[in-house]
């Protein structure tokens, strides 16, 4: 069968004893997993003995499918082993590892997977990925935030099917990497800002972020960042890239946090339309910004997610 294997890093302010000590115990997870933020309602079973080898933490939803995990080797405070079997949408097993090593005043972990695919699905092995690094990535940081802080300032909600529009926006258009998209994010709303006031645009109405393209083998998103245009405003000016949709139906999911975790509303997003099996429009996924990072505390930020539909 075709293999795969995947593999994210990041460095945590804190010893690998501690550290270890978190990702060895199945009664952490989840709390930090990229995947049960899409169904926190999804029955889990946790062991007594959550942090010794032979331990099995197994999780069941609609959304999230049907699977469990199970301690395979412990070696404090270095290494952590396991092997996550699925039973659904489809049955798979693979091989997971949380390497740790120490790293100035902290600790690196790097999160592999080994894997394989059926033969007839090998075309997804590059889709799996680049889809299962981004969540190992969001993972991370979450278990970053976690033991750093005590606390993930990530909460998600489903809000369905809704009606949105009409909506026109303004802004600055932009193609980045997934790694630099905060940074280029910010540059953009900077030089969104810049423009707006220079023709006299009312910077009255919600930010927002439209997102025309994600390049899977490039690891790349091509989107325009800026604000809401009122019915007022005129055109936007021809140096300023524009958007603009008419009332339709989209799945909405709404994230409350740092935007350092919108990730998770974008990732339910997602997983949500699969599991309905929603056909996506192509006039552009978006995201809108209920208030402002400068005035509004991380824990507190308001973010709507739309997937516009057909």
């Amino acid at each position: 069968m075709p293999k795969f294997h995947v593999h994210r890093s990041t460095v945590i302010n804190d010893t690998p004893e501690n550290v270890f000590a978190k990702v060895a115990d199945f009664g952490t997870w989840p709390i930090w997993s990229p995947w049960l933020c899409a169904e926190p309602s999804a029955q889990m079973t946790i062991p007594e003995d959550a942090s010794s080898v032979g331990a099995v933490y197994s999780w069941k939803g609609e959304i999230v499918g049907e699977g469990e995990m199970e301690h395979i080797q412990l070696q404090s405070p270095r290494l952590v082993e396991n092997e996550i079997r699925f039973t659904k949408p489809w049955k798979s097993r693979s091989d997971v590892s949380l390497e740790l090593e120490p790293s100035g005043d902290g600790t690196k972990i790097t999160w592999h997977m080994n894997g394989a695919m059926p033969w007839f699905m090998f075309w997804m092995i590059p889709q799996m990925e680049v889809f299962i690094g981004m969540d190992y990535e969001r993972g991370l940081k979450m278990l970053k935030e976690l033991i750093e802080t005590g606390t993930i300032l990530s909460k998600t909600n489903v809000r369905g099917v809704e009606s949105v529009g009409p909506l026109r926006m303004a802004g600055i258009r932009k193609t980045t990497s997934i790694q630099q998209i905060g940074e280029s994010m910010k540059e953009a709303f900077c030089q969104a800002e810049e423009a707006f006031k220079k023709h006299g645009l009312p910077i009255e109405e919600a930010g927002i972020s439209v997102y025309h393209k994600f390049d899977m083998k490039a690891g790349t998103f091509d989107y325009t960042a800026g604000w809401l245009l009122p019915e007022s405003a005129g055109d936007a000016p021809a140096e300023m890239a524009s958007w603009s949709i008419p009332t339709l139906q989209a799945l909405r999911v709404d994230h409350v946090g740092s935007y350092d975790n919108v990730g998770n509303a974008w990732s339910t997003a997602h997983q949500v339309s699969r599991y309905k099996k929603l056909k996506q429009s192509k006039v552009g996924t978006f995201e809108i910004y209920r208030n402002d990072p400068g005035e509004t505390a991380p824990a507190d930020l308001q973010s709507e997610i739309y997937l516009p539909l057909k």
